[in-house]
């Protein structure tokens, strides 16, 4: 049987924002969408990923006042994204070599469509071990501020 691709784990369309927004409206989508990440899009194009962790570490610990902060001041602009007709197993590779959890999918057009994680894919047992090894490698990782 052939892998399983990634859009049959990903989490489609999920909020986004542009790079202008408040980082207060991130922080709305966060807690009304119970996730730690939103996708920042120009248009439909991903050019960055903001996280709770960005917020903490690139805003709130340098003193700056994350109520009047755009998101361009602390989202991540290297961003790896997977295609959703990517296997599940080329989506843990690029999750475990780039040791991060999350990863924006893509359209042929290179358009947001999706977002897929570590738990999304671990509800196939089938594939633990890769899990596992992913998980294993991310683990490892610096932190990436």
């Amino acid at each position: 049987m052939a892998d399983k691709q990634v859009r049959d784990f990903m989490t489609p369309n999920p909020a986004c924002v542009s790079e202008t927004d408040s980082v207060r409206d991130v922080a709305q989508i966060m807690a009304r969408e119970d996730t730690g990440v939103v996708p920042v899009v120009d248009g439909r194009k991903i050019i960055g990923m903001i996280t709770d962790r960005d917020i903490v570490v690139r805003l709130v610990a340098q003193g700056k006042n994350a109520a009047s902060a755009h998101v361009d001041e602390a989202m991540s602009k290297q961003v790896r994204s997977v295609r959703e007709d990517a296997s599940v197993r080329n989506a843990l590779d690029l999750m475990s070599n780039a040791q991060i959890r999350r990863l924006p999918v893509v359209d042929g057009n290179d358009e947001l469509v999706g977002i897929v994680s570590i738990g999304d894919i671990a509800s196939d047992t089938r594939q633990a071990d890769q899990i596992g090894h992913a998980i294993e490698e991310i683990s490892e990782a610096p932190p990436n501020n």
